[in-house]
C-alpha cells in the first residue's frame, strides 16, 4: 500500500507564519505545491514547483493522481474538510495516502469575532453554489454564518431577507480575518449598501418583522407559498406524505408527477443536502416547480420532462419515491425495482381508478393504507362552515 504522499494543508490570512512547526516542515519539504493565487501568495517564501488550480476544477483529481509518490502539498483555506477541497479529494484518493493539516476555519474565526457559540448557529456555504439555497435557513432568531461566493453575495442575501420580512436582520461581513488587512462591515438587510471584498464570510442575525414569512423546515408549508394551478398535494396531506417519505441527509427522492414541485421542495428543505428529481411531462408545471424551488431555497431541484416509467431510465437509484399522479402497475414495478433497500415509497390517489390500483398493490405487497380526509373552515355568507377537500387514499411501505 502506498503511504501518505499527499498533504492537504489549511492556511489562513497570517500565511506561513500561522502554521504549526510540524506543518511548516511539511510545506517546506514539498516538491509540488498546488493552490489558488491567494494561497501561493501566502506561502511564497517556500521554494517548490508551483501548480495553479486546474480548469475545469474537476481536473484536479487527475492532476493529483499523476503525481502519486511525489511530496505534494495542496493548500486550502482554513479547515480543508469543512466546505473545502479536502472532502472532494478524499473521495477520490485512498485515505491512507493523505494527511490533513487543519487550520482555524473561517466559521470559527467569524464566531469568535461575533461572540457567537458555534453550537447555536447554522453554518453553510454558497461559495460556488446557488445563493438561493440559504433561503431555507431564514427563520426568526436564527444566526447564520455563510461562506459567500463573491462581493455581490451579501447584497443578494440582504434582498432575500428583506423580501421575506426580515429586513431588520443584522448583517456583518468579515474579510481577511486573521490578517493585517482584516475588515468588518455592518448594517441592516433592508438598507445594505456596503461594497465588500470578494473573499468574505457573512454573519446574519435573523430578526423577523410581525408580518414576516414563516418558513419552517418541518414539512407542511402553506399552499399559497407555492405557485400552482390548483392541482397540488395540499398542505395537510403533504405534511403526512413527507412524514412517510422520511427525508434524511443527502437522500434522493424521485417525485413522479411532480406538478408544482411542492413535495420535492419540502423534501429538500427538510434535511441537509437532500436531493430530488421531479418527473413532469407538462412544461408549465415544470416552470412552476422551478420557480417554487428558487423562491423556497431549493435551487438544485432537478426537473425532467417525461412520463414514468420511461423517464426513470438512467436516473440514480432513489432513497424514496413519491407517486403523486399517473400511478399504474407498470410505474410501480419500475419504481419499486429501482428503490434502494430500506427505501420508502408513498403513493397518493384521488380518483377511483388510481385507488383501485393502490388496493391491488396493497394486497400484493402489504404496507400501510390510509384514507386522508381534510376539512377547512371557510366563509358561508356571514357564517363559517366546513368545506371538504377531495379525500386522498395513501399507500406507503418500506422496501426490506
Amino acid at each position: 500500500m502506498t503511504g501518505p504522499w499527499l498533504h492537504i494543508v489549511g492556511i489562513g490570512e497570517d500565511g506561513f507564519d500561522g502554521l504549526t512547526p510540524a506543518t511548516r516542515a511539511v510545506v517546506e519539504a514539498a516538491e509540488v505545491i498546488i493552490g489558488g493565487d491567494r494561497h501561493h501568495r501566502l506561502s511564497e517564501s517556500v521554494k517548490a514547483e508551483r501548480v495553479a488550480w486546474p480548469h475545469p476544477f474537476d481536473a484536479l483529481i487527475d492532476t493529483l493522481k499523476g503525481m502519486t509518490g511525489r511530496r505534494v502539498v495542496v493548500l486550502a483555506t482554513g479547515d480543508p474538510l469543512w466546505f473545502s477541497i479536502g472532502a472532494r479529494i478524499g473521495r477520490a484518493i485512498p485515505p491512507a495516502e493523505i494527511v490533513y493539516h487543519p487550520q482555524i476555519s473561517a466559521f470559527q474565526l467569524a464566531a469568535a469575532r461575533m461572540g457567537w457559540s458555534m453550537a447555536d448557529i447554522e453554518t453553510l456555504t454558497v461559495h460556488g453554489r446557488p445563493v438561493e439555497q440559504m433561503i431555507a435557513f431564514i427563520q426568526p432568531d436564527q444566526r447564520l454564518l455563510i461562506l459567500t461566493t463573491g462581493s455581490e453575495t451579501p447584497a443578494q442575501i440582504a434582498r432575500f431577507l428583506t423580501e421575506r420580512g426580515f429586513g431588520k436582520s443584522l448583517m456583518t461581513v468579515l474579510a481577511a480575518m486573521g490578517g493585517k488587512d482584516e475588515m468588518r462591515f455592518e448594517g441592516l438587510a433592508e438598507n445594505w449598501s456596503h461594497t465588500v471584498p470578494p473573499f468574505n464570510t457573512l454573519a446574519v442575525d435573523c430578526i423577523a418583522a410581525p408580518d414576516a414569512a414563516l418558513l419552517p423546515r418541518v414539512p407542511g408549508l402553506a399552499d399559497d407559498l407555492f405557485q400552482h394551478d390548483g392541482t397540488m398535494t395540499k398542505q395537510e396531506v403533504r405534511a403526512v406524505t413527507l412524514a412517510k417519505l422520511m427525508p434524511m441527509r443527502g437522500a434522493l427522492l424521485w417525485d413522479i408527477g411532480t406538478g408544482c414541485g411542492s413535495v420535492a421542495v419540502e423534501w429538500m428543505r427538510a434535511a441537509r443536502y437532500a436531493r430530488a428529481v421531479g418527473i413532469e411531462p407538462r412544461a408549465d408545471r415544470r416552470a412552476m416547480a422551478a420557480a417554487n424551488a428558487l423562491a423556497l431555497g431549493t435551487p438544485k431541484l432537478e426537473l425532467i420532462e417525461g412520463e414514468a416509467p420511461s423517464a426513470l431510465d438512467g436516473l440514480d437509484s432513489p432513497d424514496a419515491i413519491f407517486i403523486g399522479g399517473g400511478l399504474t402497475p407498470e410505474v410501480f414495478d419500475a419504481a419499486w425495482a429501482a428503490l434502494k433497500p430500506l427505501g420508502r415509497l408513498v403513493a397518493n390517489a384521488v380518483t377511483l381508478e388510481s385507488e383501485a390500483v393502490l388496493m391491488d398493490l396493497h394486497a400484493r405487497y402489504g404496507g400501510q393504507l390510509v384514507k386522508l380526509a381534510v376539512n377547512r373552515a371557510e366563509a358561508v355568507g356571514k357564517y363559517r362552515g366546513w368545506r371538504a377537500l377531495m379525500p386522498v387514499t395513501q399507500w406507503s411501505l418500506v422496501k426490506r
